[in-house]
C-alpha cells in the first residue's frame, strides 16, 4: 500500500492529496464513491488525523470531492464531467452477486497485516519462510533449467507431476491411485470450490465438522448448501451423528479433516474410522477427506488416512503442498473416480485453462528427489520445537487462563479462554499491541476460543508473541 515519503520535501498533506486525486481520476474511486474516513485513513498511512483533514480540505478546494455532516465523504459526481445516470453503482455491483465475501474477522485480519507487517503473524494458516525448502527448490531449479511447454497442458494437470503424486500416494500414504485419477489444482480450496459448485447442487444438504475450517470458507454458502454439524470431541466426529443427520435432513455429502483437524489438531480414532467408513458405506454418501497436516506428525509415524482404508471409492481425498512444503506454489491434488475428475477437470478449464506448467515441473522434481525426505524430517522437527514454545510461553504467561490440549502434529494449537471475553474487541487490543490470531468462532466455535498457527511466526516472536496477548487478555478481563 501507497505510504507518504516523510523525506520528501513535499508536505504529507499534499502527498495524501495528489495520491487521492490520482486514484480518483483512474476510477479506483468513480464519481458519487465513499472515500475512507479521516480517521480510518490516517491510521492506514500512519500520519495523524489533521494531516488527512487539511489533504481532504485541499481536494474540496479544487471541487473533487465533497463532505457533508452524517454522509462522510465523497467523490464530486460532477467534476470529473459524470452525472449521476451515467456512473455505474459500483457499490450495489460489489455487495451483489452469490460469491460472498470473507468472513469479516477474516477481512480485519488481513487488513491488519497488509497495514502492519511487523505484527506477530500467529494467523496465517501456512509455512514461515525458515520451514519452506527454499534453497532446495532453488537448487533444483538451477539443476534443471528446460522447461518442455509453456502452452495450456492437460486439464487435469502436469502427468509427470501426477506420475510422481501417484508414487508419493503410495509411499508416504498407502493409498493407490492411477495417474488419471488425480486432479491437480492450485490447493485445498480450489478441490473444495470444485466439488461444492460442479458436485453438488443449491438446497443440497451436508455434513461438516464443528468446529472446522470449512465455516471460515463462505464458499458452502455461496454454493446454497445447508451445512450441519458434527461435533468433533478428543477423539474426533461420532459416526453415528452422520446416520441421524441423513435421517432428519437427507445429507448428501460428508466432510472431514481427520488427521490433526484444523482448527483443533484432533485425530479421529481409529475405531470410529471403521464405523465412519461402513456408515457411509451403508447410506452410499461420499465422504470429502481433506488431508493437508498428516506429515506433520512428530513422532513421525502418520495417521492412515481414510482413503487408504476405502474399499468401496467412497472417499474424495484432498491434499497440497502449501502445509509440507510452500504455499506460494498453489499445489494441490484430488483422487477421486474417473467420471469425477473429467467433470471437475472440464469445469476448471473453464475457470483458468489449467495451472502454470512451471509451478508443477517444480513440484514433481521435488517430490522424486533426494531433497524430499530430508526436508520433512527438518520440518517435523522444527514444528515441535515451535509448539513447545508456544506451549511453554501460554503457561508462563497464562496460567489458569487458557486450556488447550497439546496437538502431536499439524501447525495449530486450539485454545479455550477461561475468562469470558469479546473475539472482536480482544482481537482488536491484540492488533493494537502487536500480535494477531483468529477468534474460535470463525471455525464455528462459541465465543471464547482462539486458533494460535505456531508454524507462521518466527522462532524467535513466539515468546514475545504470546506476551503481547497476554498483555491483550489480561487488559480485557481487567
Amino acid at each position: 500500500m501507497w505510504k507518504p515519503d516523510r523525506q520528501s520535501k513535499q508536505p504529507l498533506y499534499q502527498q495524501i492529496a495528489d495520491d487521492l486525486e490520482r486514484r480518483i481520476s483512474y476510477g479506483e474511486f468513480p464519481p458519487g464513491s465513499l472515500l475512507p474516513s479521516e480517521r480510518k485513513l490516517a491510521e492506514q498511512l500512519g500520519v495523524n488525523r489533521s494531516t488527512v483533514i487539511m489533504a481532504f480540505a485541499e481536494l474540496r478546494s479544487l471541487g473533487i470531492i465533497e463532505s457533508r455532516t452524517g454522509s462522510g465523504t465523497r467523490v464530486s459526481k460532477t467534476k470529473w464531467g459524470a452525472t449521476p445516470r451515467h456512473t455505474p453503482n459500483w457499490r450495489r455491483y460489489a455487495e451483489g452477486g452469490s460469491f460472498l465475501p470473507n468472513l469479516p474477522f477474516l477481512r480485519r485480519i488481513r487488513e491488519a497485516l497488509a497495514q502492519h507487517p511487523s505484527l506477530i503473524d500467529f494467523a496465517s494458516g501456512e509455512l514461515a519462510a525458515d520451514l519452506s525448502p527454499i534453497e532446495e527448490i532453488a537448487a533444483l531449479m538451477s539443476e534443471n533449467r528446460s522447461i518442455p511447454y509453456l502452452g495450456y497442458d492437460n486439464p487435469q494437470g502436469y502427468i509427470p507431476l501426477r506420475q510422481a503424486l501417484v508414487s508419493y500416494l503410495r509411499d508416504y500414504r498407502g493409498i493407490q491411485a492411477t495417474e488419471s485419477s488425480i486432479l491437480i489444482t492450485s490447493g485445498s480450496q480450489q478441490s473444495l470450490y470444485l466439488i461444492t459448485q460442479c458436485l453438488l447442487s443449491p438446497g443440497d444438504a451436508v455434513a461438516i465438522e464443528d468446529p472446522s475450517y470449512c465455516y471460515s470458507l463462505p464458499m458452502f454458502q455461496s454454493a446454497g448448501l445447508r451445512l450441519f454439524r458434527l461435533p468433533v470431541d478428543r477423539q474426533g466426529i461420532r459416526p453415528e451423528d452422520i446416520r441421524s443427520l441423513y435421517k432428519k435432513h437427507r445429507i448428501k455429502m460428508v466432510f472431514v479433516n481427520p488427521n490433526f483437524q484444523n482448527p483443533t489438531g484432533t485425530v479421529l480414532d481409529a475405531e470410529r474410522r471403521r464405523r465412519l467408513l461402513d456408515v457411509a458405506s451403508e447410506l452410499g454418501l461420499p465422504i470429502v477427506e481433506d488431508d493437508p497436516f498428516s506429515l506433520t506428525a512428530f513422532e513421525g509415524n502418520p495417521p492412515p488416512p481414510l482413503k487408504s482404508m476405502d474399499p468401496v471409492g467412497s472417499i474424495l481425498y484432498i491434499g497440497s503442498f502449501s502445509k509440507i512444503a510452500a504455499s506460494g506454489l498453489r499445489i494441490g491434488w484430488m483422487v477421486a473416480p474417473h467420471s469425477v475428475v473429467d467433470r471437475l477437470a472440464d469445469a476448471r478449464q473453464q475457470m483458468d485453462f489449467g495451472l502454470s506448467i512451471i509451478p508443477q515441473q517444480v513440484a514433481a522434481q521435488f517430490l522424486r528427489s533426494l531433497y524430499f525426505g530430508p526436508h520433512m524430517e527438518r520440518l517435523r522437527t522444527q514444528l515441535l520445537y515451535k509448539r513447545d514454545l508456544l506451549i511453554e510461553a501460554l503457561q508462563r504467561e497464562l496460567p489458569g487462563l487458557v486450556e488447550f490440549t497439546v496437538p502431536q502434529g499439524g501447525l495449530h494449537l486450539w485454545c479455550k479462554l477461561i475468562p469470558e471475553v469479546h473475539d472482536g474487541k480482544l482481537l482488536d487490543e491484540a492488533i493494537r499491541r502487536g500480535v494477531v490470531f483468529v477468534p474460535g468462532s470463525v471455525y464455528g466455535s462459541d465465543s471464547g476460543f482462539v486458533r494460535f498457527t505456531f508454524a507462521r511466526p518466527e522462532t524467535k516472536d513466539i515468546v514475545p508473541g504470546i506476551a503481547k496477548f497476554a498483555e491483550a487478555l489480561r487488559k480485557m478481563i481487567g
